[in-house]
Parts: structure tokens; sequence; C-alpha cells
């Protein structure tokens, strides 16, 4: 991450965190006689985009499904100038499907797919299973009430390459995958917080690193080669960080807001287009991108360990990134 854009995320968010502490301690009562609260009496459905660090117990499962619209609509800079980028809705689902195999290691799935409806050209034949990611998070320490050490976790993802992304013929919006197998290290980490009205405020920071192999590429692809094409994509690395806070007004009702940043290194794209008499060298790079999101949500929980996520992430346009809005619904069950 480079040094403006890291001194603007965290920026953001430490004005945003004095903020609530300050709006909080000074329009709620400051009685010190009061209860601070519990951490069981605040019930969480976790934040719309930061993983938690906690690992789950032996023998429990959790299972969280998403639902929502990627809405690209507005500009985009790439190369220094400004193009319009087409009216586009993605449709998506992602699941998360964990399981505590030990008390402190946790292994899981997650299944993607989608439906895309753009205004420029056919939208999806029909909904397409997107890229499939398999998970193991093993933790490192753990929070104690009084205490200074954070919950941190290590994870390691596999993301495999089940979507389709090439061979796409004039329906460019059936690409629902990288078509690469991706490897991600990440780093959880989740600490709590007692505001001066005895409230709990939950942060959690994460930093993950993505590395994706040489993907072979045939014809129209997500790539943006064309029919005639056979050659291979080499996906630039992927950054991403995370800072997200959470404020339990009630035991049920959770104010959350993700602050995201996400990098993604060079594409390098060769190869021959076997269409012309004698075939033709194809060489581009799509160059780097860099985004910045910032994703408000609401959550109510009916019980422990059943809640509902109510969010927007709100994407603004950046260097090869178009100006995205997304509202998402989300489902948290643990058992």
């Amino acid at each position: 991450m480079s040094g403006g854009w890291s001194r603007a995320v965290f920026g953001v968010v430490a004005m945003l965190a004095a903020t609530l502490g300050l709006s909080t301690a000074q329009g709620l009562p400051q009685d010190p006689g009061a209860v601070r609260q519990s951490l069981q009496d605040a019930w969480w459905t976790g934040p719309m985009l930061a993983p938690s660090a906690a690992t789950l117990p032996r023998g429990h499962f959790l299972m969280e499904p998403y639902l929502y619209d990627v809405i690209v609509h507005g500009r985009y800079a790439q190369n220094g100038s400004r193009q319009s980028a087409p009216q586009a809705n993605g449709f998506g689902s992602l699941t998360y499907m964990l399981y505590g195999l030990t008390n402190g290691f946790t292994v899981g799935l997650i299944p993607t797919g989608g439906y895309n409806q753009v205004s420029e050209g056919p939208s999806s034949s029909g909904v397409g299973m997107g890229d499939l990611t398999v998970q193991g998070q093993y933790r490192l320490t753990q929070f104690r009430e009084g205490g200074r050490i954070p919950t941190i976790s290590f994870a390691l993802q596999e993301t495999l390459p089940t979507g389709k992304y090439d061979q796409l013929g004039e329906r460019l919006s059936d690409g629902m995958g990288s078509g690469a197998y991706t490897t991600t290290l990440a780093l959880y980490s989740q600490t709590y917080f007692w505001l001066p009205n005895r409230r709990i405020v939950r942060i959690r920071l994460d930093v993950s690193q993505g590395f994706s192999n040489d993907v072979k590429v045939q014809d129209a692809s997500v790539y943006g080669t064309s029919t005639g094409f056979r050659g291979q994509a080499k996906p630039g690395n992927s950054l991403f960080v995370d800072l997200s806070s959470e404020y339990s007004i009630t035991r049920r009702w959770v104010l959350a807001l993700d602050t995201a940043y996400r990098r993604n290194g060079d594409t390098r794209v060769s190869g021959n287009n076997i269409l012309t008499a004698t075939p033709t060298p194809v060489a581009f790079n799509t160059g780097p991108s860099d985004s910045f999101a910032l994703a408000p949500a609401v959550e109510y929980s009916w019980k422990p360990n059943l809640g509902v996520l109510l969010g927007t992430r709100v994407m603004v346009a950046g260097h090869n990134t178009a100006a995205t809005i997304s509202p998402a619904i989300a489902i948290n069950f643990v058992h």
C-alpha cells in the first residue's frame, strides 16, 4: 500500500472512531455507577467485510450466506485518463461454511455464484457458479477481558477456479471466475473496548495477500481477450486491508463500519490470434488497480447464535476501478 493511501485509510478510520467515541460519550448517560456491558450481553453477526479472528469451538459450525448486488456506475481512471464505465448489476451470492475441527482450528468452504445484467451487450445466460475457496484458520492468541492481547489468527485460503472465465463467445457476462489457483495468506485480529457509557466496541484489523498462478486462456475471456486468442494470463498479486468497528447499541442491535483498501497488481496477457493468416502476437498489460471502500451496516440478532446483517459497500472510483454501490443482506447462524 502506498504511503498516501495508507495515511488516507487509517486517517479516515481514526476520525470515525473518534467521532463515534465522542458522540456516544456525550449523547448517552455517563453514570459512574452503571454496570459495564458484559461480553455475553452483546450479540454480533460480524461486519460486512472483515472475517473474524475467532475460531469455532470443536464440533460447532457456522453458516453465513450473503446476497448482494454490485451496481456499477460512474467512471474510473485508467492510465491517467477518465473513461465511462458501462452500467451493470452483478447479482451475487457468497456463503461462509465453517466447522470447528478443534477449539483453535477452523476449516471451511466459501462457494460463490452470480448473474450479471449489463446495459452493453447480452446479460448472463443464467445463474453461474463462481470460484470456490477452501480455508483453514489457526488461532494464535485469545482475548481475555481485562487483558491487552487481542485475538489473533492466521488463515490460509486456496481459491479453486470453478467459475467460467474463457471461451465466452459474445456473452462476456458469463464470466464468473478467474481461472487461477490463488493462495491467500491472511492475518486476522480482534479486540474489544468499553466506551465511557459502558457499551462495547469490537474492532477487527485484517490483512491478506493473494498469489495466483498462470492461467491458460482461449478466445474471449474475463482478461479482455477476444475470439481466436490462444495464450495465457498472469494475474498480479492482491493486497487487502480492512479495519472494522462494531458498536453494541443494545444486546440485539449493533452498528458496524468497514473501511477497506485493495490493491491488485498488474496482470500480463500474452499469446497469439490464430484467426489471422499467420498467428499474430498479442500482448498487453491491464495495469495495477486500487480501490477504497466504506461499508456501513446494521446488525440485528434474534438469539446469541442467529442474526441478520443489512449493509452497503460504497467503492469510490480509482485507478482502473469503477465506482460501485453494493447493497447486501446476510444471515449468520452458529450451532
